[in-house]
């Protein structure tokens, strides 16, 4: 009697098989080619040398677990896509507001220029430099003691002789200290969303004065 011998069949090669005729299969499609290739496998297996039983539960075992990769892979996209969606939303709810932002920029308008600085612990000393688009320092201010977290500041626009400055852009440099020791400042600052936009590294909102910032960088919304 001539017998029919049938290799093994291996369940990850069921969506490539799928693929090359149709282009994209579901996992209920995986499941079905590889029970009729199973069925078929043994029907035509030698009777003098039957498939081993484990050999048939290794390849079930196979087919578990690579549609239960087709399942998690589709969970994770969509819970992907749900969250790109609930981000895209929140950031566009963001334009016209005020951020505080990690940063040196400082915007004068009229005589007001608004910024801050988180501390980790109280100083009983700080100071700011403010200096122009040139790098000219134009004021000099004794901040005196300022708590720890954040410390919203503002530049009333005075330069040290007095006079006012020039609506524009501006930098500033402060510096804190407790008992001696020099703090590690994080300065901070102000801008208002004005758009935002999404791109290979994700959702950015685009701050007047500051520039592209991510929604981690956020400190304080106003």
């Amino acid at each position: 009697m001539t017998s029919i011998q049938t290799n093994t069949v291996d369940p990850s090669l069921l969506t490539t098989m799928n693929g090359a005729s149709s282009g994209k299969s579901s996992v209920q499609d995986a499941q079905d080619r590889f029970m009729t290739l199973l069925v078929t496998q043994m029907k035509n297996q030698d009777p003098l040398n039957p498939m081993d039983n484990a050999q048939v539960t290794s390849q079930m075992a196979q087919l578990s677990t690579v549609t239960g990769i087709d399942k998690l892979n589709a969970s994770v996209n969509a819970l992907n896509a749900n969250f790109l969606a609930s981000q895209n939303l929140q950031a566009a709810g963001m334009i016209g507001h005020g951020v505080l932002t990690p940063g040196q920029a400082l915007t004068l308008s009229d005589g007001k220029s608004v910024y801050a600085v988180d501390l980790p612990q109280a100083a009983d000393k700080a100071s700011v430099v403010i200096k122009d688009a040139n790098g000219l320092v134009v004021r000099t201010m004794d901040l005196g003691a300022l708590s720890s977290g954040t410390n919203n500041l503002t530049w009333d626009g005075k330069t040290d002789s007095g006079a006012t400055a020039a609506n524009g852009n501006y930098t500033y440099t402060l510096t804190a200290s407790a008992q001696g020791k020099q703090i590690d400042a994080t300065q901070l600052a102000f801008g208002m969303v004005t758009s935002v936009s999404s791109g290979t590294q994700g959702m950015k909102l685009n701050v007047s004065g500051i520039g592209q910032i991510g929604m981690s960088d956020i400190h304080q919304i106003y």
